[in-house]
């Protein structure tokens, strides 16, 4: 079963294919996702890699975690699920009075 990796601390100038060439020295990359600020569409320094199996996302967590790619350490661990986090009323102040 695929193990999903969470890669931060990235350059905004790493591709995705950097990282993809990096991880496929530790085994077969699945996917490969740099995440993108929805309104700049530049990088938000993090992404993550899908490795095929276990073995190889332990394999790469050992090989990558602390590698320097493009001047910067890599930090490489296990992803976890997303965590819920409630909306905040962020309101407009209408009806407040302070």
């Amino acid at each position: 079963m695929a193990t999903k990796l969470f890669v931060g601390n990235l350059s905004f100038d790493t591709t995705e294919d950097d990282l993809r060439e990096l991880f496929q020295k530790s085994g077969q990359v699945v996917s490969c996702e740099i995440v993108l600020d929805k309104f700049s569409g530049r990088s938000r320094g993090f992404g993550f890699v899908q490795m095929a199996s276990q073995d190889e996302a332990t394999k790469a967590i050992a090989d990558c975690h602390g590698y320097r790619l493009a001047g910067r350490p890599l930090t490489v661990n296990e992803a976890r699920p997303r965590e819920e986090r409630p909306r905040g009323d962020f309101g407009g102040g209408r009806g407040r009075r302070f």
